[in-house]
């Protein structure tokens, strides 16, 4: 079955889907996105998705296309009519459709495409071994917390991690790790401090990593936000990276240097444990909720908190 995508306001067959030579996104990057995991047919942490896609918009002065609780419609239909229920569901919103010039006139309609992803995310070869991450210096923009789709460097930077044997790569910049091409970067040190970078315009805000943060806070695990380099990585007891399509991933050597005895570390495999059951949890919730509201006589749209 071919698949179905949203795009142009409409939801239509891949094939079938065009965006406009004079997209703004297409010419400029003027564009930013979201991916969100879905497992067994649900989003995982979508609502921090969603916040952080608004977020996005705002700092660049792009205005949501539509309602949040719609944005989330076109998810749960993307999801539904592609009978997804493992993979991820991907929006991105550019700023519109203009004649090409630097400066854009005012009133542009942001336009919104969408698709879905089928890929395994639970349970994979990376997470049961872990893998190797290459370091890299940072080639990025200064404004990293806006989620654009300028991802240039990052496909760079990738393929050459790569083509040296790499399943990943960590970005380096002023002597400290910033945080992975397209996730954010852990250590764990000998006494079980869990390591990572504060927010700053220096690294995208992860969803995936504030809400496994969460989780670190209610089972009691000590969290030290500030950034670290890639010497202390590679002698770190354990280490790992966060992200919507790869959940919580060990790493088990960066650059040259084994971490640790060279298998994911024991906090690293309480902390995929935690996750995953935390997203468990949630769904049962939301199975709850809906079931209520149907024997309550009365559909309850969907929304982001």
């Amino acid at each position: 079955m071919a698949r179905i995508v949203y795009c142009r306001g409409d939801f239509r067959d891949e094939a079938q889907a065009q965006v406009s030579l004079f997209d703004r996104g297409l010419l400029f990057g003027d564009a930013v996105y979201e991916v969100t995991a879905v497992i067994g047919g649900r989003m995982i942490d979508n609502d921090l998705h969603l916040a952080r896609l608004q977020r996005s918009l705002a700092e660049l002065s792009i205005p949501l296309p539509m309602p949040v609780d719609r944005i989330e419609h076109v998810q749960q239909q993307l999801i539904a009519r592609n009978d997804l229920t493992e993979g991820t569901v991907y929006l991105q919103v550019s700023r519109g459709e203009t004649d090409r010039d630097f400066l854009y006139p005012e009133g542009l309609a942001p336009a919104l495409i969408g698709f879905t992803q089928a890929r395994k995310l639970v349970g994979t070869k990376a997470q049961r071994e872990g893998v190797a991450v290459d370091l890299a210096d940072d080639p990025r923009w200064t404004r990293r917390d806006i989620k654009t789709v300028m991802l240039l460097g990052q496909v760079l930077a990738k393929t050459r991690a790569r083509e040296r044997g790499f399943a990943d790569v960590w970005l380096v910049e002023d002597g400290k790790v910033t945080e992975g091409a397209s996730s954010t970067a852990y250590i764990i040190t000998a006494d079980g401090r869990i390591v990572t970078r504060g927010d700053s315009q220096a690294t995208l805000p992860g969803c995936t990593s504030r809400a496994l943060l969460r989780l670190c806070a209610e089972h009691g695990l000590t969290v030290e936000r500030r950034a670290f380099t890639p010497a202390e990585a590679q002698g770190a007891a354990e280490a790992f990276m966060t992200s919507a399509s790869s959940l919580v991933l060990p790493v088990v050597r960066i650059g040259g240097a084994v971490v640790g005895n060279g298998s994911p570390g024991p906090l690293t495999r309480e902390l995929q444990g935690h996750y995953l059951k935390a997203a468990e949890e949630r769904d049962a919730r939301k199975d709850r909720q809906a079931k209520f509201s149907s024997m309550a006589g009365y559909h309850q749209e969907p929304r982001s908190t």
